[in-house]
């Protein structure tokens, strides 16, 4: 179990039973592999680099290239793809949004070639 103190951005008990089903299972222990999430966790939640990673938690690297294997493998965006639709219903929406909007301001300026478009020629 963990013996650290916790910090905010650490998963519940309840937040990590629905997380770990969807993480992939090979050799990392269950304990080691919620510490690597939490240190991810904590770098997306503060925003500081990898090295500042409090000592408390694993090493960075090792956090660190925990977060890079599972954007290889799909697995963010698996846990995007299973947790999305319950946040949605936990807020009293439907699962799946109804309603799309596309930036037409957005197309019709790549059309025109962007900056080099928008911006005069020199002399």
């Amino acid at each position: 179990m963990n013996t650290r103190e916790r910090y905010p951005s650490d998963l519940t008990d309840k937040q990590w039973e629905q997380l770990y089903p969807l993480l992939p299972h090979k050799r990392t222990p269950e304990a080691k592999m919620r510490e690597y999430v939490n240190g991810i966790l904590y770098v997306l939640r503060t925003g500081c680099s990898w090295q500042m990673l409090p000592h408390d938690f694993p090493p960075f690297q090792t956090v660190k290239t925990y977060f890079y294997k599972l954007q290889r493998n799909g697995s963010w965006q698996r846990i995007h793809d299973a947790l999305y639709p319950q946040v949605r219903q936990h807020e009293g929406r439907e699962a799946e949004p109804s309603l799309l909007i596309i930036d037409s301001q957005s197309v019709k300026t790549a059309e025109k070639g962007g900056l080099v478009a928008t911006t005069g020629a020199r002399k």
